[in-house]
């Protein structure tokens, strides 16, 4: 019996029980949002979360749940709350780490599966990285395979996974290792051999991240032929375009970071190819087309299994290619919005060098990181405060020169699967799960980031009344450093007239 896919998308999701990993993450907490909002015949959702530092598995559900991402459901539907069910459990782990009751569970009535956990760290060891995206990614699969009334197991992957390849094609690639033979020699040598022969085990690419969610996808390819699988690709997740309100983000990462310390006055230069496009899509986008894909997915039942109609997983290239900007105009708008809605706390006039030429970024990062730091942490010390700015700024550094590949390289997307999805969504549901740009407007975009990262990351209010008593209190600063800059500039200039006196 072939699913009618022109049913409405509540409709499908109606009695659908889904088991999303990732559950605590940037996505992940969208798409728990985005699911009890606009599919409110769900029957459950399992969420896999892991104690962490001083908080157990039902603490951190709770501290997330309260989080203002949730209001409007929390105010208008909060007995949808009760649909959630959290799993104990860690991608880090072998199976998952899950208990013999709760894996029976999940096996039993879990119809849909989203794999959106990942290890983003650019920097992680090849074990860590391995475990995380790799073998729980296969896991999954195991688990999946058990399941009686599975109908689709999405898994999120990256945009920059097949980083080789120049035009990226809405399909699965060759891997460039073996995935088992990977996991084995993970689990196998200990950290310290591993990390001696990480080099080896890269084949050139960038960091660990993009390496094991290359062998991940084709861990999913090998796998669909006995699994209704898709893959979908997205690019920069940013903060939200609209859903369920502009600017929403919660954490710290790739240009959203650069921001966050050029606007502070602490990026003084970057190390970025100011005519590279950057590839930024919104994290609300990439819910809603996650949420198409898995409806869309062609199924039959056969003897009470799901078979996908193709050998090869469906492939979903989720980019913002037709309105990326360069990197040196995104530069330019940013700088214009900070004015109009300054970060407090501000130590120096934000405006960071951007080149491309790394003699010249090591060099202005010694003279304008470096031993400003120095100065600075000395001063704190003398007074009995704590150094921090030099670990700060070092920090910095190392994540600016792990972004930098992405900003190098400039790749094309197909995006036909795109496109003939948005087609087919029904009318009266346009509205409501379209992924399309149509609303999308550079400026307007960056304005709701900018606040999104004041209020939700830095905590500081954005009403225009304290907006102006920031700008007022910021042109303060300014003035102190063009002060400062002149001073510098003069003692120079002092220094240069005395040494040719000579």
């Amino acid at each position: 019996m072939t699913v009618d896919s022109s049913k409405t998308i509540p409709a499908f999701y109606a009695g659908q029980s889904i088991f999303l990993t990732g559950a605590t993450g940037f996505l992940g907490k969208m798409l728990i949002e985005k699911i009890l909002r606009s599919c409110p015949d769900v029957r459950e959702i399992f969420l896999l979360i892991r104690s962490k530092k001083e908080l157990t598995m039902n603490e951190r559900l709770e501290k997330l749940l309260n989080l203002p991402l949730y209001d409007k459901l929390r105010k208008e539907h909060f007995s949808r709350f009760k649909k959630i069910i959290p799993i104990s459990g860690n991608v880090k782990e072998k199976e998952l780490d899950l208990s013999v009751a709760d894996r029976q569970m999940l096996i039993e009535r879990v119809t849909i599966i989203i794999h959106a956990a990942a290890d983003v760290k650019f920097n992680n060891s090849l074990k860590d990285a391995i475990y995380s995206n790799t073998r729980a990614t296969r896991d999954v699969c195991i688990l999946a395979q058990s399941m009686k009334n599975l109908k689709a197991l999405v898994y999120i992957s990256t945009a920059f996974a097949h980083f080789n390849k120049i035009y990226i094609e809405e399909k699965v690639y060759p891997p460039i290792a073996d995935w088992r033979k990977m996991i084995e020699i993970a689990e196998t040598l200990d950290e310290h051999t591993l990390n001696i022969f990480m080099i080896k085990c890269l084949h050139y690419a960038p960091n660990t991240y993009i390496f094991s969610k290359n062998l991940a996808e084709s861990v999913i390819q090998e796998y669909s032929s006995s699994l209704p699988c898709a893959i979908v690709r997205p690019s920069i997740v940013g903060p939200s375009l609209a859903e369920p309100f502009p600017g929403w983000i919660d954490n710290i990462y790739g240009p959203m970071g650069l921001f966050l310390i050029g606007g502070k006055g602490l990026l003084r230069v970057s190390y970025l190819n100011k005519i590279v496009a950057e590839d930024m899509i919104p994290v609300d986008i990439v819910t809603k087309t996650i949420l198409i894909v898995i409806w869309k997915l062609k199924l039959i039942t056969y003897d009470h299994q799901f078979i996908y109609t193709s050998p090869s997983p469906f492939v979903l290239n989720c980019t913002n290619q037709q309105r990326s900007t360069y990197e040196q105009d995104i530069k330019e708008l940013f700088d214009i919005t900070i004015k109009d809605v300054p970060f407090e706390a501000t130590v120096w006039t934000p405006n960071t060098i951007l080149t491309n030429n790394f003699v010249q970024f090591y060099i202005l990062t010694i003279l304008l990181h470096i031993l400003p730091a120095i100065l600075i942490d000395l001063v704190l010390k003398f007074s009995r405060r704590q150094p921090m700015l030099l670990q700060l700024l070092r920090r910095i550094y190392v994540a600016n020169c792990a972004v930098s590949y992405f900003s190098f390289h400039n790749w094309e997307y197909s995006n036909v699967n795109r496109l003939s999805l948005m087609s087919l969504i029904p009318p009266e549901n346009w509205e409501e799960f379209s992924f399309d740009f149509y609303r999308f407007n550079r400026k307007n975009y960056m304005k709701h980031s900018i606040k999104g990262v004041k209020k939700f990351l830095l905590h500081e209010d954005v009403n225009l009344l304290q907006l102006d008593a920031v700008k007022a209190r910021n042109k303060r600063v300014f003035l102190l450093v063009r002060v400062i800059k002149t001073i510098i500039s003069i003692g120079v200039l002092w220094i240069m007239i005395v040494f040719y006196a000579l």
